[in-house]
């Protein structure tokens, strides 16, 4: 095990939820399940208006490779498709279903049999699972690499270093059973000889937790990793140089060093839909920011709009001015409360006008902090400069496509410079030149 650290930083961590359980949010009124859930091809809906679907029934698919099936979390009726724009500012098309609260279970939920690696992964793309922690790449393709041969070592991203968020803590609390089970199917389907939980010292009830239900079930081939409480160490890159030391370029995957990297909540839905056969149909999330009345975490059926959550929060204690899904670092705001929960939430902020304030540019001082901050030694006001002139061959030069826009770089800027947003401009500029 590595005990090297990437450059890192301090952010006020505002984990204001960690010592509150999950509470499972009553089925809302209506739900609008996007067929856009994963990196890939959108699926194509399977039902149409009038149709009643159950919970865990199939309703969306297609046969493109990079993709994963989306079910129905609620029994009802759809009553139609609908078209709206996403934080992305694509175009998703959403099943809309009135639920009649009964959630009657669809007939052809079974714990799944299988036997060997092509059975695992057929399984595991069937549970619609995609990853859960941000970038809701399909499953079934990260747990059968190329390489597989070559691939030792699971890596298992509990860092949970973003702000606010707690919802990873919690899991590693309630669902610890669930999470070694995980860890215990990957290993034994994909080969692995060795599995670490990478864990954020400020979470030491969960590292204790884990630590002893591992000792009381003799497992020695699975450790928790403590990693320091900073910024990015959830990062897919900083966490596996912590750990094994090794250095990941952007374009390479965990697979080429060795390891099978996947987020804590992502491993703990294995060991779960092994034991109950139930699809991907509900989200784990934490709901905080100084508008929510009452922050909490929360499970919700997919699809369930961000406004019910809310409601199930006791509503806004002031106007919010900006709404997140996911962290304040790298989440992403959204232009209304009108959007449905999708897979890979794992927050929703809710920020009044104070404490969502950016406060005005001013000039660089050239003091060096961001330098100091990214975790892979970039010069973000060099490669901010050569943005602003669009000089993609400088943008290249200064390996602009190693950022990971963690935004380390923009939070201890003193002049308030956008420079991760810059960088992920910089990015485009770079591919529109074929560089």
């Amino acid at each position: 095990m590595s005990q090297k650290h990437l450059q890192s930083i301090h952010v006020s961590h505002y984990k204001h939820t960690a010592g509150c359980a999950t509470e499972v949010m009553p089925v809302p009124d209506v739900v609008k399940i996007s067929m856009s859930q994963h990196i890939g091809a959108p699926c194509k809906p399977l039902v149409q208006k009038g149709d009643y679907v159950k919970v865990g029934q199939l309703i969306g698919d297609t046969e493109a490779f990079v993709s994963a099936p989306i079910h129905s979390s609620v029994s009802g009726t759809v009553k139609g498709l609908e078209e709206q724009r996403n934080a992305m500012g694509g175009i998703d098309t959403l099943v809309v279903i009135e639920p009649d609260k009964k959630q009657e279970i669809y007939e052809g939920i079974a714990v799944p049999e299988v036997s060997d690696l092509p059975g695992f992964i057929k399984a595991i793309r069937e549970s619609g699972l995609v990853g859960l922690g941000g970038a809701s790449f399909p499953t079934h393709i990260k747990f059968n690499p190329k390489n597989i041969d070559e691939v030792h070592t699971l890596i298992v991203n509990a860092a949970e270093c973003e702000p606010f968020i707690t919802s990873d803590h919690r899991l590693m609390l309630e669902d610890a059973e669930d999470l070694i089970a995980g860890c215990q199917l990957v290993m034994k389907y994909i080969g692995l000889d060795e599995g670490y939980i990478g864990i954020e010292e400020n979470k030491p009830d969960a590292i204790a937790h884990l630590d002893q239900l591992l000792a009381d079930k003799g497992i020695t081939n699975i450790k928790t990793f403590t990693l320091q409480a900073r910024y990015p160490k959830g990062a897919e890159r900083v966490l596996i140089y912590e750990i094994t030391g090794k250095t990941m370029n952007a374009g390479e995957l965990p697979a080429q060093h060795g390891c099978i990297l996947s987020n804590v909540t992502t491993i703990a839905f294995v060991g779960q839909y092994f034991r109950t056969g139930m699809p991907l149909v509900s989200k784990r999330m934490t709901v905080d920011g100084d508008a929510v009345a009452t922050p909490k975490n929360v499970i919700a059926p997919i699809g369930t709009m961000i406004n019910d959550v809310i409601g199930f929060c006791d509503g806004y204690k002031q106007e919010p001015r900006k709404i997140l899904m996911g962290g304040p670092m790298m989440g992403r705001a959204i232009f209304s409360d009108e959007m449905p929960i999708i897979k890979n939430n794992n927050a929703i902020l809710a920020f009044s006008k104070e404490q969502s304030l950016v406060k005005e540019e001013t000039a660089c001082i050239n003091c060096g902090r961001c330098h100091q901050a990214c975790p892979f030694k970039l010069i973000p006001t060099a490669l901010a400069d050569a943005y602003e002139r669009r000089d993609a061959q400088a943008l290249s030069n200064l390996k602009v496509m190693q950022c990971m826009e963690c935004g380390s770089c923009s939070y201890i800027c003193p002049a308030r410079r956008p420079l991760g947003f810059m960088n992920k401009l910089g990015k485009a500029v770079v591919k529109e030149a074929g560089l």
